[in-house]
């Protein structure tokens, strides 16, 4: 039996996940908040309880002594050596990277060039790989990419209609993005069905407080609504999705507290989406509330999120010719019945229906009627797991 640590490091944060392997049971998860400031936040959930410390945390290498330490501390490893592999999570892989892959040097430094592409992301993954190698140098590393599983993506469909020199030359493309968490969901989705992935068409919702839609055709993505960064797609949390470009040298010129394009996408970044346009909540439990109220700009944020998620997946259908399934995911995918609810309400022509009975909280699988000619389905995504899984895989080829 071997132990496999999935990790999820963000510029001040570090999320992972202790599983046994192969049996993929979680021994431990927690996660380490605010590295960097002051009364950084570390918590552990093992064995039906949680430890919380608060103490200054100046950078990852600290965090992961500290995550290491607690893991001996509080008796879920009796010694580092039971740990015989670390699986990163990586947003941008660019086009360096179409697979997961053994962390060498050179994946450590084109990780860190990719950091333009997913600035809030990579460097602190490469950072959390850095201190991992420091720390643990002879276990087996690998870095799995959101991006990898969008690869099989057409020319046709990831390039923009620009001048092409600005693919060539700089990279310029749909990259895509929560590609673990499409390709798990979907994976899960065929054994629902109890048909081969590889006869599938599916249209996999990631609607979290990032939201991507994918098209799956037998097992790949043939488009995905987040493109050259996560900001493109339906409207988000805090993200406006997309518009036109032509607003961002407009505002500049109108709006004295934009200076330049960087602050613009700022906004567009943090300051959109549901909480920029609701003025409530980037939270979809605090615009629910804000409906039962009658609250105007709730309704109007919640009208304009149910709107621009038909309009992807209804694009989706177009690109799959028809589809078998539609599976909901992550955070309001499986959380927010009512926006299920409307989301499906308002696609009747698809030939998909509901279930209200199996349409509530908390419930997991197939939630259409007998009678629903496309399947809809609610599925917990777990892209530790899949992270685990890859370096297991790996191990074998080291």
């Amino acid at each position: 039996m071997s132990k496999t640590i999935a990790i999820n490091a963000g510029s001040s944060s570090l999320k992972w996940q202790l599983y046994q392997m192969p049996e993929e049971k979680v021994l431990a998860q927690g996660i380490i908040e605010r590295i960097g400031l002051k009364d950084s936040i570390s918590t552990v959930k093992y064995d039906g309880k949680k430890e919380e410390q608060i103490l200054d945390i100046p950078d990852h290498t600290e965090a992961v002594k500290l995550l290491l330490n607690d893991l001996i501390h509080l008796g879920i490893i009796a010694a580092y050596d039971e740990i015989t592999g670390v699986g990163h999570r990586i947003v941008a892989g660019g086009e360096y990277f179409k697979e997961s892959v053994v962390v060498d040097d050179t994946v450590v430094e084109q990780v860190e060039e990719l950091s333009a592409l997913a600035p809030l992301h990579n460097p602190g993954a490469a950072a959390g790989i850095r201190a991992f190698r420091d720390i643990l140098p002879d276990i087996t590393s690998v870095c799995v990419f959101d991006t990898s599983f969008h690869t099989s993506m057409q020319k046709h469909t990831y390039l923009y209609p620009i001048p092409q020199k600005y693919y060539t030359d700089y990279k310029v493309r749909k990259y895509g993005a929560h590609g673990t968490s499409h390709q798990y969901v979907a994976q899960e989705a065929a054994k629902m069905l109890g048909r081969p992935l590889e006869e599938l068409k599916l249209i996999t919702a990631h609607i979290g407080n990032g939201v991507s839609i994918t098209a799956n055709y037998h097992g790949q993505s043939v488009d995905t609504s987040m493109g050259f960064t996560p900001l493109a797609g339906p409207m988000m949390g805090t993200r406006s999705g997309d518009i036109d470009p032509a607003i961002i040298p407009y505002l500049i010129a109108q709006d004295p507290e934009l200076k330049d394009a960087t602050d613009v996408v700022n906004m567009l970044n943090k300051q959109s989406g549901l909480g920029g346009v609701s003025g409530i909540s980037s939270d979809m439990r605090d615009i629910e509330a804000g409906l039962q109220e009658k609250n105007p700009d709730a309704v109007l944020a919640y009208n304009i999120f149910i709107d621009r998620i038909k309009k992807f997946i209804g694009q989706y259908f177009a690109v799959l010719n028809g589809a078998d399934a539609l599976v909901f995911t992550a955070g309001m995918g499986e959380n927010a019945p009512l926006m299920r609810q409307d989301v499906i309400s308002g696609m009747s022509w698809f030939g998909m229906e509901i279930d209200p009975e199996k349409n509530v909280f908390g419930y997991r699988g197939d939630i259409s009627t007998p009678e629903s000619k496309v399947k809809v389905l609610v599925i917990s995504t777990d892209e530790e797991l899949c992270i685990a899984r890859d370096v297991e895989r790996l191990k074998k080829t080291t």
